[in-house]
């Protein structure tokens, strides 16, 4: 089967990411639906839109919106799949739901998108975290930024992903303020949580 402007895809494991493997044991770190944060955003390619042309390849794997296999409650308590649900643990997304794709085990970030590392502050008074700050780690052709280049970015423009243990932020490039000169001695910030 194929979408005429959709993939088709699955979850790369599970729906949600809400178990952690300690030694032995498991421990849930949530059992809500509706938490954003537990919903798995990996995805496998299993079809490719037909008017849509795309570098994707089926067998990918995507980085997806939260809402693709978050599930919720109606206003009768009734829980529900969200729109892209198909049928089995298949899901119709758009172009615009796919921020990141993974190709001969290299991630690739669509047009629109970059993703970036947040650094570590210096200053002891500030936050853990250097504000509006971080190093492209994943980039595109398209963007005028590559990776490695130390940037800044608008308040509120960064959403936050783990992506292989990693804890980044996707940026849109329209909200790339500025390219900085990159000195190297700037420290990444990766909280063990993530």
């Amino acid at each position: 089967m194929q979408g005429l402007f959709n993939f088709i895809v699955k979850p790369k494991g599970s729906r949600y990411n809400n178990i952690k493997k300690i030694g032995d044991k498991e421990l849930i770190l949530n059992s809500e639906i509706y938490n954003h944060q537990y919903v798995n955003r990996e995805a496998i390619v299993v079809s490719l839109p037909k008017s849509v042309e795309t570098d994707i390849s089926i067998g990918d794997t995507v980085i997806v919106h939260h809402n693709v296999f978050r599930r919720w409650h109606d206003q009768q308590g009734v829980e529900r799949n969200s729109k892209c649900y198909f049928k089995e643990d298949k899901y119709f997304i758009s172009i615009d739901q796919i921020f990141l794709y993974k190709n001969n085990n290299k991630w690739l970030s669509l047009p629109d998108y970059c993703f970036v590392k947040p650094l570590k502050s210096e200053d002891i008074f500030e936050d853990k975290e250097k504000p509006l700050v971080g190093v492209v780690k994943y980039s595109n052709d398209k963007l005028s930024v590559q990776e490695g280049d130390l940037i800044g970015f608008t308040p509120n423009s960064e959403y936050e992903f783990i992506i292989d243990g990693q804890r980044l932020y996707r940026v849109l490039s329209n909200f790339i303020t500025i390219k900085y000169e990159y000195q190297g001695n700037e420290k990444e910030y990766n909280p063990s949580w993530s």
